[in-house]
């Protein structure tokens, strides 16, 4: 990009944890985060947030009454946000932006409320304002009293990416010189893990590892979801308390073929990676943290769009969604998570269940690609 943009804040709460040193300490290890539970009247794969991160969100709902009526991927979004903020030592008085975007939105809030409307016939007072995807940016708005733009959408599992292409656009434009971006989801709920079901690709493996994301030797679906949010604050110009720079940033959106899926290439990586790219030298990158869902075609798809691009020389590959599940809209900023730790840690965290890559001397360039239904891909490319 002919303009720089600093990373000078992360935050996130996750089935890893609520602090980067927790997540990165889990990172280090190969086991994995899903557990079965009954969700519903089924027992299902899920990544839960652990007991301690959920007693966090407890507290925070605590902390003010009109936060008791507001969903888990609100609250999981709030966290995050206060976080952020105060790693990149922000306060109200700098008006930066928000845009934090959700592939489900208030999922829980509204299975219950539906519930209610088919067992009364009426509707809660609070079912409409509580269940808007608008409620994820404008409450964390109102938390952080900034006067800044606040933006919320959906673009299914790219969201998070889809807020940071959004935020660099608004840095750029000059209509502002800080935005904070991310996604949250909290989609363990019974009707969202039916639909997954009903698509057959929700993973039934009774193995050490139920998610087999990145695996492309597996012959079925394995697909799980995990809970979460992530945040990055962005600054325009290259800062000293700089994480990671943004060195170029793609999107791309494929024609249809079915409701679900992207094409056997998956053309619309190709063209977010050939553009997030620039005049890079493809051989410079290091590492790709993939979107890897766990599906069969998904992995593959996405894989041979790498080939594509990628000709003299493969980046190494990984994914965290074995670990964490899939977090929808927040999944894609999860990953830049694990991207910036490479690159802060300057090591490469695999996959346990795959041949083992060789060491890298030096890790300078990480991409992270995200796509959802609809074939709507995001590359980011970062640097050191």
């Amino acid at each position: 990009m002919s303009q720089s943009i600093s990373i000078t804040a992360l935050a996130s709460i996750s089935p890893l944890g609520i602090s980067l040193e927790e997540s990165w300490e889990n990172y280090l290890k190969d086991g994995h985060h899903l557990i079965e539970k009954k969700i519903g009247d089924a027992k299902s794969w899920v990544a839960p947030l652990s007991v301690h991160a959920k007693e966090e969100i407890e507290k925070l709902k605590a902390s003010d009454p009109k936060y008791k009526s507001l969903d888990d991927s609100v609250l999981y979004a709030m966290f995050a946000a206060r976080k952020a903020m105060h790693m990149a030592g922000w306060n109200a008085k700098d008006n930066f932006g928000v845009n934090v975007g959700s592939s489900r939105g208030a999922t829980a809030l509204f299975e219950k409320y539906h519930q209610e409307f088919l067992q009364t016939g009426n509707s809660s007072t609070l079912a409409s304002p509580t269940t808007t995807l608008g409620n994820i940016s404008s409450w964390i708005a109102h938390d952080l009293q900034t006067q800044g733009p606040e933006i919320s959408h959906s673009i299914t599992c790219s969201t998070a990416l889809h807020s940071v292409l959004n935020g660099i656009a608004w840095i750029k434009s000059g209509m502002a010189d800080k935005f904070m971006v991310g996604g949250s989801e909290a989609p363990l709920t019974p009707f969202t893990i039916a639909q997954m079901k009903a698509l057959k690709i929700y993973s039934r493996e009774e193995s050490e590892y139920p998610c087999r994301a990145l695996d492309l030797d597996k012959k079925v679906n394995t697909m799980v979801l995990g809970e979460g949010a992530s945040m990055i604050c962005m600054e325009q110009g290259r800062k000293d308390n700089a994480l990671a720079v943004i060195a170029g940033i793609g999107y791309a959106t494929e024609v249809l073929q079915h409701n679900i899926s992207i094409s056997t290439e998956a053309e619309c990586f190709q063209r977010s990676m050939q553009m997030a790219l620039g005049d890079t030298n493809p051989d410079e990158v290091d590492v790709i943290v993939m979107h890897a869902p766990g599906t069969v075609k998904g992995d593959w798809s996405e894989k041979n769009a790498i080939s594509k691009i990628f000709r003299n020389k493969t980046p190494l590959l990984t994914t965290n969604k074995w670990k964490i599940g899939h977090t929808f809209g927040a999944s894609g900023m999860l990953s830049m998570e694990l991207a910036i730790m490479m690159l802060r840690q300057q090591e490469y965290i695999g996959v346990p269940y795959l041949q083992q890559e060789p060491r890298l001397q030096k890790i300078n360039k990480v991409m992270v690609n995200a796509v959802g239904f609809g074939g709507n891909a995001v590359s980011v490319l970062l640097s050191r």
